[in-house]
């Protein structure tokens, strides 16, 4: 959606300067928008009807710039993939969720102390969101939704944080990983506690 999105809204446009556009706007930590995607998904968007290469120019010894527009297939298939996005939940792929499923495989000192260095590096994110809200970047050189978008970045950074440490604490006070009904059950040796090990240092 977001390379269908951002072609429409510049229209006619480089599939350079969608790529620069995505890139000031860090798509590529945010949306699953990798740099090196983004022509490659352009001419499939094409082959799929949804855009249209209007013309390709060359100067000089430069790469040949297509250039493109939405067609009417594009913008409906647009329309829908932003009102799906709008109004309905949609759970981004997360690591480090797959690893916490694995949390009773970790020694319970250092599970408690990675969720604390979570937490740290959250705040520091959330201090560099801060930071970049009071900037003349955010303030006077991108729209105002932007800086509702960090808003809520940070938000969610800042409830993460109270998870971990609340997590952390309950991990080191010994507290079973199991209902009572499971602890002496069959079929669950893997969900005792780990072996204790030396916890790598933390940069």
């Amino acid at each position: 959606m977001m390379i269908l999105g951002l072609v429409r809204w510049m229209q006619p446009v480089h599939g350079y300067d969608v790529r620069r556009e995505l890139l000031s706007w860090s798509a590529d930590k945010w949306a699953n928008v990798q740099p090196g995607s983004i022509y490659h998904a352009l001419r499939k968007l094409t082959e799929e009807g949804l855009l249209n290469a209007v013309a390709t120019e060359q100067v000089g010894a430069r790469p040949a710039r297509t250039t493109y527009e939405v067609t009417a297939k594009g913008e409906d298939e647009f329309e829908t993939l932003l009102r799906n996005l709008w109004w309905n939940l949609s759970e981004p792929p997360d690591p480090f969720t797959a690893a916490f499923s694995f949390l009773p495989a970790m020694p319970r000192s250092e599970a408690a102390a990675a969720l604390r260095n979570r937490a740290n590096l959250l705040r520091a994110n959330v201090a560099s969101m801060r930071a970049s809200l009071e900037s003349d970047w955010v303030r006077n050189a991108k729209p105002v939704h932007v800086s509702w978008m960090v808003e809520l970045w940070s938000a969610r950074a800042e409830a993460e944080v109270g998870w971990c440490e609340r997590i952390a604490e309950r991990v080191e006070s010994g507290v079973s990983y199991l209902p009572a009904e499971l602890e002496n059950a069959d079929g669950w040796p893997g969900w005792r506690d780990g072996e204790e090990r030396p916890a790598p240092n933390a940069e």
